[in-house]
């Protein structure tokens, strides 16, 4: 898998690139967007790690570039939290928004999640619960377990981005949308009851104090 990184602070680059050659990516480096558009252009990209706030053009910009030429995931890095920012950010089509200063073996696993994601994978397994993505169907035990329609995302959200501890506007952007007002209590409810739906598997979605949820695969 081919990742470009593209930052103006070159020791930001070196670190992330250390860590991603270590999981066997190979990694192209970008100071600014115009660079970034180039290597794109050049070369068989998967995947597009990119700061916001750089010279010559900013990173908005070149993600609305570079989606002209490919339909390329994303993960945006920001020093600022703005939900403005992120707003953008997900209008544009990227798939994530990481803030700084951020780890950068959590940035691995995003990174290896989003991948996961865009291969779309026929069923996804984990403990002893199964999603046929195909049927749109959930397997407790090889026995079917009837999910509403968002229980099914969020149980699917969770496991595509196993081991990740994601936070409630994180839930709530991507499996509700922007444009719901409901509030965190909603992921809780559905948790609650997608827990009790999972029965001697309800333990596998963990509770991040102060944050949100994760799903733990230990395998």
């Amino acid at each position: 898998m081919n990742i470009l990184v593209v930052d103006d602070e070159a020791l930001i680059r070196g670190v992330i690139k250390e860590y991603l050659i270590l999981d066997d990516f190979k990694v192209y480096e970008a100071e600014d967007g115009l660079k970034a558009i180039e290597i794109v252009k050049n070369n068989s990209i998967d995947l597009v790690i990119m700061d916001i706030m750089m010279p010559k053009m900013d990173g908005y910009t070149a993600c609305k570039e570079i989606k002209k030429i490919k339909d390329i995931p994303f993960i945006m890095l920001s020093a600022r939290s703005e939900e403005y920012d992120k707003l953008i950010g997900f209008d544009l089509g990227i798939d994530d928004y990481v803030t700084k200063p951020f780890s950068p073996k959590e940035l691995v696993a995003r990174v290896k999640a989003i991948i996961k994601r865009n291969t779309k994978e026929e069923s996804l397994i984990i403990a002893g619960i199964k999603i046929d993505d195909l049927a749109h169907e959930v397997y407790v035990d090889n026995k079917l377990v009837m999910l509403t329609p968002k229980e099914y995302d969020l149980l699917k959200y969770l496991m595509e981005n196993k081991n990740i501890a994601l936070s409630r506007e994180n839930l709530l952007s991507n499996i509700w949308g922007y444009d719901f007002y409901g509030d965190d209590r909603t992921v809780d409810t559905h948790i609650k009851t997608l827990r009790a739906r999972l029965g001697k598997y309800r333990d596998i979605i963990k509770t991040v104090r102060g944050m949100g949820y994760k799903i733990e695969d230990k395998r």
